[in-house]
């Protein structure tokens, strides 16, 4: 089939996604950055959460010479953007692919240090038994002519990516996230795409990265992400995906971040009442005020949590989270079916299996020089299914994909149940909205947003500015 972007899906803020606690043999990826153990008891500004909306809050600040404060309630920075080592394989906490063309990440990350990996700019489909391939046509021309007569999509199918491509190019970022709204369902069928190809292609590619295979996420988030990989390479960091979060930290002030600190309650001061900037209390107790301000840079069921009362954008009604579950598997290097670094995408519309890699074929540092890791991903929580009866399944199907005798001596590394991976982008949304929570209080993260890295990026930026008009104004 022909396209003209490359179909990989993004970070899942999953987005953006959750928090795993360790098990035995499991470390978290070093980091480069050495936390502080105590901390001041006022500071310009107190910032809660390092998962990336957090950090590029953080680095604005830093990039204003503004004093603050990181607090992040767990071990390591990176928030739902972790990567664990596991028998000398890096896991990262859910299957998370980096977009190079995130405009935002452009501006705050020096890729050339993530040494970035680069995925084959296509995919192949599982469906009717076989695979098909799905190429990008100006990075693999020939493969894609090949593909014209493959049954993902009739021949106009593939001729409107080309209309498709050009309409979002068109569009900038601010108006693409503005623009009028239906499901992503819906607006792939008024552009004329057949059933055949939603089910075989859109749906577990796209359904991959909102998780959310019905395809009933905002429109508004479908043309921001094809235009991100219409312009941009699918990526993994050497490193992990931990790399990338860990950059940010690397960069930020000695003694400015505080791991292991929970907050538990902000207190927000009414603009009238005369008793100063806003402060946060600690799990254990101890209170640390704010001279400027407080940025909430948690997950929005954390948000709501600390921020109960105040008003939008956290109070608003919650859609139900996205899920995700991703299983991890190592095998001999040398049996992997495939060399090139593609992801495969199951079209029969059967099974529970979304989609699968082979890390190390990407990133050979994802694994022993003698082992190949395998990713696999899941749409939705599975609650009703134990870890076994899943690893099982997962099993019995990839059986069929890639034949019972290599996939019956796969070792099962990990899997991870990922109850937030992404918040709930149905229409109706508003991608844009007001950081601003109440007198010195500024929420930031990707349901503020997009659901995507760049997404918790720019709201920290966002949140940082709208501090910063807050404050002039107060001065002038």
């Amino acid at each position: 089939m022909t396209v003209f972007l490359s179909p990989f899906p993004p970070p899942q803020y999953a987005h953006h996604q959750h928090r795993v606690l360790p098990k035995p043999q499991v470390s978290s990826f070093s980091s480069s950055f050495q936390p502080i153990q105590s901390h001041p008891k006022s500071t310009g500004v107190v910032v809660i959460g390092a998962g990336l909306a957090g950090l590029a809050a953080a680095t604005h600040l830093n990039s204003r010479n503004i004093p603050f404060l990181l607090l992040e309630a767990s071990d390591a920075v990176g928030g739902r953007v972790r990567t664990d080592v596991v028998d000398g394989f890096l896991l990262d906490r859910g299957f998370q692919i980096f977009i190079t063309a995130y405009p935002e990440a452009q501006k705050l990350l020096h890729y050339p240090s993530l040494n970035l990996r680069n995925f084959y700019s296509g995919a192949r489909v599982y469906y009717n038994s076989q695979f098909h391939t799905v190429s990008n046509p100006l990075r693999h021309f020939w493969d894609s002519i090949q593909s014209l007569a493959n049954p993902i999509g009739s021949v106009f199918d593939k001729l409107l990516f080309a209309p498709t491509t050009l309409r979002v190019l068109s569009k900038s970022d601010d108006k693409i996230l503005t623009s009028e709204e239906l499901p992503t369902i819906d607006l792939l069928r008024r552009f004329g795409f057949s059933d055949s190809i939603i089910r075989r292609f859109f749906r577990p590619f796209f359904g991959g990265i909102f998780f959310d295979r019905e395809l009933e996420t905002t429109s508004r988030l479908f043309h921001f992400i094809f235009k991100c990989l219409a312009l941009g390479d699918n990526a993994l960091p050497a490193n992990g995906i931990g790399a990338i979060p860990e950059q940010l930290a690397a960069k930020l002030p000695p003694n400015s971040i505080l791991l292991n600190s929970k907050v538990v309650s902000v207190d927000i001061k009414e603009p009238d009442s005369g008793s100063g900037s806003p402060s946060v209390r600690l799990e254990n107790g101890e209170v640390i005020r704010s001279e400027l301000g407080v940025i909430v840079a948690v997950e929005e069921p954390q948000a709501v949590k600390l921020l109960p009362g105040s008003s939008e954008p956290v109070t608003v009604k919650q859609k139900p989270a996205r899920s995700t579950v991703c299983l991890y598997f190592s095998m001999d290097r040398s049996q992997v079916p495939v060399r090139d670094p593609v992801l495969f995408l199951n079209g029969s519309g059967m099974g529970i299996v979304n989609n699968m890699f082979f890390a190390t074929n990407v990133a050979p540092s994802y694994g022993p020089v003698e082992k190949a890791l395998v990713s696999v991903s899941l749409i939705g929580m599975f609650e009703g299914m134990s870890d076994d009866d899943l690893r099982a399944e997962v099993i019995r199907e990839l059986s069929g994909w890639f034949g019972d005798s290599m996939v019956g001596s796969w070792r099962h590394l990990r899997t991870y149940r990922i109850g937030f991976a992404q918040p709930d982008q149905r229409p109706p949304t508003d991608l844009m909205k007001n950081p601003r929570i109440g007198s010195g209080v500024y929420a930031c993260g990707d349901h503020l947003t997009s659901a995507t890295f760049d997404g918790a990026l720019l709201s920290g930026r966002r949140a940082v500015e709208a501090l910063l008009r807050d404050k002039a104004l107060v001065r002038g």
